[in-house]
């Protein structure tokens, strides 16, 4: 829009008056610390994100993977799946973190933080999320005439590179990053790896 006067100063203030209107429609977002994660099933996972508005106070936040509707959001605290599994926390610089205990592979999911302020149409959800993959531990067995390798498998690549730690009878025998262990004779032990607690299915090498 431009209207002209004598010396141009009305058209520059209506100029710096749509820009500030424009302007003022941002100012929301929310941010996540991490986009995607990949754990375990039986553990617990922290989801955090940060948010920023333009004005008001927040009456509400809260963390969603489904709707009902266009704006029938549903907590994840009333979603009888999580039922005593989830806990908020916020922090005084408009942080939020979601946590979820005993993880099931069904909980596998893109999570959304939303917050909604006292200002009309003061709602505001985050996109894309965050993707959590739940995998459980599986034992694949790889043998030749001399050796057998055991490699503890996920269907994702866990978050963080974890220590994989391979017990034998119930004896740790190696503790590293990585997730193979070989041994060159053959045996009757059983065999089992664990990443932060969780255990596999034991492995029984048999003549």
């Amino acid at each position: 829009m431009v209207l002209r006067t004598a010396g141009g100063r009305l058209s520059l203030l209506v100029f710096l008056w749509s820009v500030a209107v424009v302007l003022g429609q941002y100012g929301w977002s929310v941010t996540y610390t991490t986009r995607s994660i990949c754990t375990l099933k039986g553990s617990t996972v922290n989801l955090s994100s940060s948010y920023t508005y333009p004005s008001g106070t927040v009456t509400s936040t809260f963390w969603f993977i489904k709707t009902f509707d266009v704006e029938n959001y549903v907590n994840l605290r009333n979603d009888s799946d999580y039922n005593g599994r989830v806990t908020y926390h916020s922090d005084k610089t408009n942080g939020h973190t979601l946590t979820i205990t005993d993880l099931r592979e069904s909980d596998s999911a893109t999570y959304k933080f939303r917050f909604i302020t006292d200002q009309t149409g003061g709602k505001y959800f985050g996109n894309p999320g965050v993707t959590l993959s739940v995998t459980d531990l599986q034992v694949k067995v790889t043998t030749t005439w001399w050796s057998t390798t055991l490699t503890c498998s996920t269907t994702c690549t866990l978050t963080g590179n974890p220590t994989y730690t391979w017990y034998r009878n119930s004896k740790i025998v190696q503790g590293a990053s990585s997730p193979s262990y070989t041994f060159y004779f053959k045996t009757e032990d059983s065999f089992y790896c664990a990443v932060k607690g969780i255990s596999s299915p034991a492995v029984c090498e048999c003549d």
